[in-house]
């Protein structure tokens, strides 16, 4: 693959436990066990990988000692050897994550335990590979220079097609993007292996990665932006799909305002509230109590509703995860709203899902961009 964003997109390469250089699956396991839980002891870790406890000793001791992970203070209080409490090291291996989007653009170095220790942002009009490869020769060195080490990797969440609904969000065109070499004009600046992906499925990994522990292991997960998007979790991982494209909700066919069959990005999207309030929303005030924002909540919960029904008849999805470009409140509210909706359609044969909020909110697509470059040289994907 060249880089280049083609008809379909962009191509999406594996990652995991096969890639060229990286740590062994065991080593991989313990890291992403820490990722998802916390600070644990050996015994812990071994029971939940069921790896034996001198394999988890062995472990970690290789890990200490390449600085990937670190010791805290000794449990005490039960019988017994105390426990010593081990957690990813912050500071031991670093990403940079690209977010590509309808409105703007970010670069953010991430660390190990999934914090963003330093960012750059762009703003635009319209997404413009032009703008785009001038920011990233802008900000790339400023932000190495910012960090002691190499990146162990970068990544790049950019929507497919991204020129396509060019009526409702203005974007440059085909031609223009097809002609960008993105991922090897990054990979030249920043001096690691690059990644493309979907921007919704990189935000669903964020959400994985770096939110809540679930209950619910098949998920679908919805993600609010200029555009509506999402991914697809089954077994507690993200599914991309063989073209990357996988749980790209926003093309689901919903009742639109006047009765009339529509996909779900037409009535669900953030830009309609735009076209409501005449204005970009970055001087919104968010108010539940504006009856726009009230329209708004009313057709996109609607809509959403009716396309998590749908999805829930093909795959038997456990739960539905709710995030977006919004304030917690309206989250919140969009949310609950869901939930109400789907409680009153007719779901005779199906199981009702769960409905809950995400938890990343606005920076899921950028820190799920670094998710991705840790998943091909540390964590299993």
């Amino acid at each position: 693959m060249d880089g280049r964003v083609g008809p379909q997109g962009v191509e999406a390469e594996a990652s995991g436990a096969n890639q060229a250089g990286a740590a062994d699956h065991n080593a991989r396991l313990v890291l992403t066990t820490l990722r998802g839980a916390g600070a644990l002891p050996g015994a812990e870790i071994a029971r939940r990988t069921r790896l034996t406890a001198q394999a988890v000793s062995i472990i970690l001791r290789r890990l200490e000692a390449e600085g990937l992970v670190e010791r805290g203070a000794a449990l005490r209080g039960r019988a017994g050897k105390p426990r010593i409490p081990v957690s990813l090291a912050p500071g031991g291996a670093w990403a940079m994550g690209l977010k590509v989007g309808r409105r703007s653009a970010a670069l953010a170095n991430v660390d190990l335990t999934g914090r963003i220790v330093a960012r750059r942002d762009i703003g635009w009009s319209a997404p413009s590979p032009q703008e785009l490869a001038a920011f990233l020769d802008a900000s790339v060195p400023a932000l190495l220079s910012e960090m002691p080490v190499p990146p162990c990797g970068a990544a790049v969440a950019m929507p497919y097609q991204l020129w396509a609904w060019h009526g409702s969000v203005p974007a440059h065109p085909r031609a223009a993007w097809e002609a960008l070499d993105l991922r090897n004009h990054f990979a030249g600046l920043v001096g690691a292996p690059v990644d493309l992906r979907n921007d919704m499925t990189c935000a669903a990994r964020a959400e994985v990665a770096w939110g809540p522990e679930r209950a619910e292991k098949d998920w679908a997960y919805l993600h609010v932006g200029a555009l509506v998007g999402g991914g697809i979790v089954l077994d507690g991982r993200v599914r991309d799909g063989r073209r990357g494209n996988a749980g790209a909700f926003g093309p689901l066919h919903v009742r639109g305002r006047d009765g009339a069959i529509v996909q779900l990005l037409e009535v669900a999207s953030l830009w309609h509230l735009e076209d409501s309030i005449g204005r970009n929303l970055s001087t919104f005030d968010w108010s539940l109590e504006d009856a726009r924002l009230a329209v708004w909540l009313e057709r996109a919960s609607d809509g959403i509703a009716r396309a998590i029904a749908d999805a829930c008849a093909v795959l038997d999805f456990e739960g539905v995860v709710v995030d977006g470009l919004f304030p917690p409140p309206v989250r919140a509210a969009l949310t609950g709203m869901i939930r109400a909706r789907l409680a009153e359609r007719d779901m005779r044969g199906l199981y009702l899902p769960t409905v809950s909020e995400g938890e990343i909110g606005r920076d899921a697509r950028v820190l799920g961009a670094a998710t991705v470059a840790f998943e091909r040289a540390l964590f299993l994907a």
